[in-house]
């Protein structure tokens, strides 16, 4: 029997891992965050970001460290995967970087003023994570959780969230449900205080698509048929929308809790 010379197949990235391949696209497409965000950040904490050391877990391509960082808060970013780390270090090479996860900091005891979590808990396992949130956090740190959820009271929104829910035959790719099903403390350790916030901004039709096909489900699905699901979503939306602009309605999902 003789060896294959063909190379090996590479393996099925996870949803987790999807996005190393796509962080370009990843920081060029999503949204950010409002202002009032890290306001409420601040009053929920009773504390500055300014002048803070502040971990930013799940970083990715540096979206929610950039805004930590112009705040004028002392930011180190923790992120896993290779890929949105290079990304990142493209975007913001004055900012340390570190590989790890909110699984197991690799920060010292008591040594933050805040931990971050930017659209990024759902992805960690909080009997682990939140262990270690309290060891990390100084006596009266904060530990921030956010998520950008899309608008369903928008009827455009909530009709593309349908087509996404048909095209998968599960839940949307772009969950609104927020941290009010992601982010329990399973442990009962911590108690959250609750932010909603709105806001929105205005994209061209392709940069909302390249947006949307930056989320997990689409990476890691069928190449062929994401681009056709997104190519109709295209002859839809130009319908609506036929100046190729539109506007993304957000709500802001901000959870906050203290340690004592």
């Amino acid at each position: 029997m003789t060896a294959s010379t063909q190379p090996p197949t590479p393996p099925t990235p996870t949803r987790a891992t999807s996005f190393n391949a796509a962080a370009a696209q990843y920081a060029k497409n999503r949204p950010s965050y409002p202002p009032t965000l890290l306001d409420a950040i601040e009053h929920l904490a009773a504390h500055p970001l300014t002048g803070s050391r502040v971990a930013d877990i799940g970083a990715g391509t540096g979206i929610s460290t950039a805004l930590l960082h112009a705040r004028g808060a002392h930011v180190i970013a923790i992120e896993p995967g290779a890929g949105m780390a290079a990304q990142f270090r493209r975007t913001l090479p004055d900012v340390p970087i570190v590989r790890g996860s909110g699984n197991a900091l690799p920060l010292a005891d008591a040594s933050v003023d805040f931990l971050t979590y930017a659209q990024s808990w759902h992805w960690i396992d909080p009997d682990l994570a939140v262990p270690e949130a309290l060891r990390v956090l100084r006596p009266g740190g904060a530990l921030a959780l956010w998520w950008n959820t899309y608008a369903l009271d928008v009827p455009w929104i909530t009709a593309q969230a349908n087509r996404i829910q048909y095209f998968f035959g599960i839940e949307p790719t772009v969950d609104t449900s927020g941290a009010s099903s992601r982010a329990a403390d399973p442990s009962g350790r911590l108690d959250f205080a609750r932010r909603q916030l709105r806001w929105s901004r205005r994209v061209p039709i392709d940069t909302h698509l390249a947006n949307i096909g930056s989320h997990s489900l689409f990476l890691v699905h069928d190449k062929a048929e994401t681009a056709a699901f997104l190519a109709e979503e295209r002859n839809l939306l130009l319908k609506l929308f036929p100046s190729e602009t539109l506007e993304e309605t957000y709500e802001v999902d901000l959870l906050l809790a203290t340690k004592a």
